[in-house]
């Protein structure tokens, strides 16, 4: 019962993220601007062009016109804070807000998961199967996919955060990371974790595990049909598209599955600020170049908007 008191008296967050490297601050505050710059440019760019260009008003980029949207709240949610509390000589966040960072986060962490499949499996009705593509893609198949993946990260983030806001904090307000997300929370809990243990991993399995599943089934299709590509240069070119996409799926996937399952024994605040950083600020600002910025249809569009 003291445990849920102090709870209810808790006010704010303390970030330890950068505490040991006070005299690097000015240059990661840089860091992340420019980051966070290129991130809302980018990804800006690719939803004026897919809303204004017919030529790409097709399924693939009707999932990455989703994903543009989903990276620029993605990085919305932790980066304005992050920059904020660069300048700040106490970097702290509010137990409302810590809350709520948590629960966006994991809900555009979660639905990222899915779309990521849905997009695999679109390129997999794209390029073995040619024929039946607008039948496999149509509108009633598309909007609902995107639908079920937005509502895939909400249903499982609302699960961990009301979970979270059952914990409580016995004094112990520093987070030892640069946001607010679950395994940092749950570290510095003072009342009983199993449940929200069993459920992130359990979760980390389900939505982390099956969508990557998914993909990998997707491009050992993908792969074959390149192969039977009799073309060098289609073969080549079809490769270095669909070969970029999974370099950055398995940097994804992996980053997210070493940040929600990495045992707590050994835990370092360096480490968990790279590979969270990684997946969850880097990834974003690198979406559009891979899956967009170097399609051939995608510079045909944007030289058409530059030259008017």
């Amino acid at each position: 019962m003291e445990g849920v008191n102090q709870t209810l008296q808790l006010t704010q967050f303390l970030f330890l993220g950068f505490s040991g490297m006070p005299r690097g601050q000015p240059f990661f505050f840089l860091l992340f601007l420019a980051i966070y710059l290129i991130t809302l440019v980018a990804n800006s760019v690719i939803l004026i062009l897919i809303q204004l260009d017919s030529r790409l008003h097709s399924p693939m980029y009707y999932f990455l016109s989703h994903l543009s949207c989903l990276d620029i709240c993605y990085s919305s949610v932790t980066l304005p804070t992050i920059l904020v509390n660069l300048l700040r000589q106490q970097p702290t966040i509010s137990y409302n807000e810590c809350m709520a960072q948590m629960f966006f986060l994991m809900t555009f962490a979660g639905t990222e998961c899915a779309l990521l499949a849905v997009m695999a499996y679109d390129r997999y009705a794209a390029i073995c199967e040619p024929l039946r593509y607008s039948q496999l893609m149509s509108k009633w198949v598309r909007v609902p996919l995107a639908t079920a993946s937005w509502i895939w990260g909400i249903v499982d983030s609302a699960i961990h955060t009301a979970l979270a806001t059952d914990l409580a904090f016995c004094g112990d307000i520093k987070i030892h990371h640069i946001f607010c997300d679950v395994p940092p929370i749950l570290k510095i809990a003072c009342s009983d974790t199993f449940v929200n243990e069993v459920a992130l991993h359990t979760a980390s399995a389900i939505a982390g595990l099956c969508p990557f599943v998914i993909i990998i089934i997707s491009y050992i299709y993908i792969l074959s049909a390149i192969l039977k590509i009799r073309s060098n240069t289609g073969r080549r070119k079809t490769f270095s598209t669909c070969g970029a996409h999974l370099i950055t799926v398995i940097l994804y996937f992996g980053m997210i599955n070493l940040n929600y399952n990495r045992p707590s024994v050994g835990y370092s605040l360096e480490v968990d600020t790279l590979v969270s950083t990684l997946y969850c600020i880097v990834t974003p600002m690198l979406n559009p170049l891979i899956y967009s910025l170097r399609n051939k249809e995608v510079k045909g569009a944007l030289q058409k908007l530059l030259n008017g």
